[in-house]
C-alpha cells in the first residue's frame, strides 16, 4: 500500500468503491502479447484481482472491447474469448470474484467478500446488428452495454465518426431492449447526436462510464455542459476518468490534480449525486498518481484536501453507480 494520510486510508476502506470501466479482461485472452494471469499480482498493465483488493475496489465493470481492429476480426468471437477469461477467473477464485447480474446480486457485496464484476460490451459489434444476440450476451451476464466506440457502428456513430447523425433504428431498438433487460446504456464514445437520442429516448437512467469535461478540455471524447446536465437529469452518473488524453491538453503532465479538476466540474454541473469514476485501467494511459489498482485511495485523499465532506466523497467513490444500477438492474 502506497503511503497514504491514514484519514484518506479509513475513509477509502470503509466505502463502497464501484469502478464503471476497464479493459483488463483484454489482458488476459489467450495469444495476446500482453497476457498475464489477472490472479497474480504483476508490475504489467494496470489492474488484477490483487491490486484490485489493495486498490479498495468493491465492485467493477469489465469491458469487452474487441480492440481497435475490430472491423478486420471477428468482433463476437473477440468479445466471447473476453467473457471466458471472466468465467475463468470464477472458476478458479470464487472466493475473490462474482458475477453480478442482478439488484440483488449487487446488494449483497460485502468489503470482505468478492469483488463484484459486472460484465460489459464497449461497442455492439458482437451483437452483429442482431437484437437476439443481445438476449444471448444478457444471458451470458453482460449489464452494461455502451453502444459505440470511437468509429461508426450498426447503432450509431462514435466521436470520430461526426456529430451528425444520431442513433439508427436498430440503435434504439437496442436501447428500448437493454431498458426491458435490465441493462445498462452507456454513452461513452458516443457522439453528440447520439448522446441526445439516447436522452430522448430511453425510459431509465443512463450512465458515461469514462468521460470527462469539455469545458476543461475539448477533446471529442469529453461531454458538454448540456451532455453533463442531460445525464444528471435523467438520473445517471457520469464516471471522471483517468486517461491522461482527456484530462489535460500536454497528455505528459497530466496529474491526479487535473482528475480533481474535471470532477470538480462535473460536481458543480451535474451535482455530487452523478458523478463517479470510471478509470480506463488497461485502457489508457493513466497519470503516475494512479497508474495501478493499489493507488485507488490517492483520488479520497484528493477529494478530501480539496475540502468535499466524506458523505460526498463516499457517493463519488461508487454508491452513486451503485444506486443508478440498482434502479436499472432487474
Amino acid at each position: 500500500m502506497n503511503a497514504f494520510d491514514p484519514q484518506a486510508i479509513e475513509l477509502h476502506q470503509s466505502s463502497f468503491v464501484f469502478d464503471g470501466h476497464c479493459d483488463t479482461l483484454g489482458e488476459a485472452v489467450a495469444g495476446s502479447s500482453r497476457r498475464r494471469d489477472l490472479l497474480t499480482r504483476s508490475e504489467k498493465g494496470h489492474l488484477d484481482l490483487p491490486r484490485m483488493r489493495a486498490g479498495g475496489i468493491n465492485a467493477q465493470i469489465f469491458a469487452c472491447f474487441p480492440g481497435a481492429d475490430r472491423l478486420n476480426a471477428c468482433p463476437t468471437s473477440a468479445a466471447l474469448q473476453r467473457l471466458e477469461v471472466f468465467y475463468d477467473l470464477l472458476r478458479r477464485a470464487p472466493d475473490q470474484l462474482t458475477l453480478i447480474e442482478t439488484a440483488e446480486d449487487l446488494v449483497a457485496l460485502t468489503p470482505d467478500g468478492p469483488i463484484g464484476g459486472i460484465l460489459s460490451l464497449e461497442g455492439v459489434e458482437a451483437l452483429a446488428g442482431d437484437l437476439s444476440l443481445l438476449h444471448t450476451f444478457h444471458r451470458l451476464g453482460v449489464r452494461n452495454i455502451g453502444l459505440t466506440w470511437n468509429p461508426r457502428n450498426a447503432a450509431a456513430d462514435g466521436v470520430d465518426a461526426g456529430a451528425d447523425f444520431g442513433l439508427t433504428p436498430f440503435g434504439r431498438d437496442l436501447v428500448a431492449a437493454c431498458n426491458e433487460l435490465g441493462i445498462m446504456v452507456d454513452v461513452s464514445h458516443l457522439n453528440a447526436a447520439g448522446v441526445e437520442d439516447v436522452l430522448a429516448i430511453s425510459r431509465k437512467p443512463i450512465i458515461a462510464s469514462h468521460s470527462n469535461a469539455k469545458a476543461l478540455w475539448d477533446h471529442r471524447r469529453n461531454l458538454s455542459d448540456d451532455q453533463i446536465r442531460g445525464i444528471a437529469e435523467k438520473g445517471g452518473v457520469i464516471g471522471a476518468t483517468f486517461v491522461s488524453h482527456f484530462l489535460n491538453p500536454n497528455f505528459r503532465e497530466a496529474s491526479l490534480d487535473d482528475l480533481l479538476d474535471h470532477i470538480d466540474h462535473l460536481v458543480q454541473v451535474a451535482g455530487v449525486d452523478h458523478v463517479g469514476i470510471g478509470s480506463d485501467f488497461d485502457g489508457c494511459l493513466p497519470p503516475p498518481e494512479l497508474d495501478s489498482g493499489e493507488k485507488y485511495p490517492a483520488v479520497t485523499q484528493g477529494l478530501l484536501r480539496r475540502g468535499y465532506a466524506p458523505a460526498d466523497i463516499r457517493k463519488i467513490l461508487g454508491e452513486n453507480f451503485r444506486r443508478v444500477f440498482l434502479e436499472v438492474m432487474l
